[in-house]
């Protein structure tokens, strides 16, 4: 099919969840079904997390996550942190593949096997994928205690940026 990563480019927060909501169609797409997680839920976290592409780490490590690694070569330390500190925020050489980081944690980190265990159970149930009930199993996300609160706001803020830019809508997610 010749499929390959989109390109990522935003200029606002529009543009911003269309680039976003391309990624994480791509690989969804080349997913199967056991291992996919909602665009909505992607799209708003990122969001969140990276200042809508803004912040310094998904400028300078297209890292829209936050996610660390424990490899001083391979991470950007954060301004203010001391050059003892253990860990980085990890640099990726596309935010897409932050993206894809980021799937892979939430299907393989124990920590999410509440996430996973839902996810299984509405597929095998022939259920469309709930986003608001996904996300509130992701409380080891965020020490923040209504983290998951503040996601589903934004994922209504979301869908009204995007009515009113008639660019795209994020339906309910499908059945498999």
């Amino acid at each position: 099919l010749g499929l390959q990563q989109p390109e990522f480019e935003f200029t606002d927060k529009a543009s911003f969840i269309v680039a976003t909501g391309k990624c994480v169609d791509y690989l969804n797409f080349t997913t199967d079904r056991y291992s996919r997680v909602p665009t909505s839920i992607i799209i708003a976290m990122a969001g969140i997390e990276s200042g809508w592409g803004t912040s310094r780490f998904a400028i300078e490590a297209n890292n829209l996550f936050g996610i660390k690694t424990w490899d001083k070569d391979k991470g950007l330390l954060p301004i203010g942190m001391s050059e003892d500190t253990p860990w980085r925020v990890r640099i990726f050489t596309t935010k897409c593949s932050s993206v894809q980081e980021y799937i892979r944690i939430l299907n393989e980190h124990p920590a999410y096997k509440e996430f996973r265990a839902l996810r299984i159970k509405l597929l095998e149930k022939g259920e469309l994928l709930d986003s608001v009930q996904l996300i509130a199993t992701l409380d080891k996300f965020s020490t923040t205690d209504d983290y998951d609160k503040r996601v589903i706001n934004m994922m209504t803020k979301i869908a009204e940026v995007l009515e009113e830019k008639a660019e795209v809508k994020i339906l309910p997610e499908t059945k498999p």
